[in-house]
């Protein structure tokens, strides 16, 4: 399987970088995360237990690194069918968001994220990729709250801050 190359930012300039070196060594990168929504609900997934980081701890919808030379829609776009087999879904980019955080194992995410959502019907269907999530539930933004605050180490670091720190860039008015 060939390496993984992903935009990440060495002594200033974007540079194609292998996936598992960045979070080696916590190069700051480019990443997408998704957020779904469907009336009051977001969907969120469990991440599968082969993942190299973060296995089973419950995130947003879906999120990645765009590929070198991938535009960060095409990228969410993408994400969203290899994760969950979502398509057809309208992505609205929603903001640009700088976090960094140790996610185990010696690993850091430090990434510069573009935030998309896009508002499903309710009439959506998807089927997990196994090798990527391992389980997916809608839940209101009070209920995911609730459990977080109740459970915090079910939730990968991403997830806490993004609704911690930038909970109404992501999840103002959705349209």
């Amino acid at each position: 399987m060939a390496k993984q190359m992903i935009p990440a930012w060495v002594g200033g300039t974007l540079t194609p970088v292998e996936k598992l070196e960045v979070h080696e060594k916590g190069l700051k990168h480019k990443a997408v995360s998704v957020f779904l929504l469907q009336h009051d609900r977001i969907l969120i997934q469990q991440r599968a237990l082969e993942k190299y980081h973060t296995p089973g701890l419950w995130a947003n919808t879906c999120c990645t690194h765009p590929l070198w030379g991938e535009t960060d829609a095409d990228c969410a776009q993408r994400r969203l069918q290899e994760e969950l087999g979502i398509q057809g879904v309208a992505l609205t980019y929603r903001d640009t968001i700088t976090y960094r955080a140790d996610v185990g194992n010696g690993l850091i995410e430090h990434e510069v994220v573009a935030i998309f959502t896009g508002v499903a019907r309710d009439d959506l269907a998807f089927t997990p990729n196994p090798h990527e999530v391992m389980a997916t539930r809608w839940i209101s933004l009070a209920d995911l709250a609730a459990d977080m605050n109740r459970a915090p180490q079910n939730y990968t670091p991403w997830l806490h801050i993004y609704l911690r720190d930038h909970a109404a860039k992501i999840l103002g008015d959705p349209r």
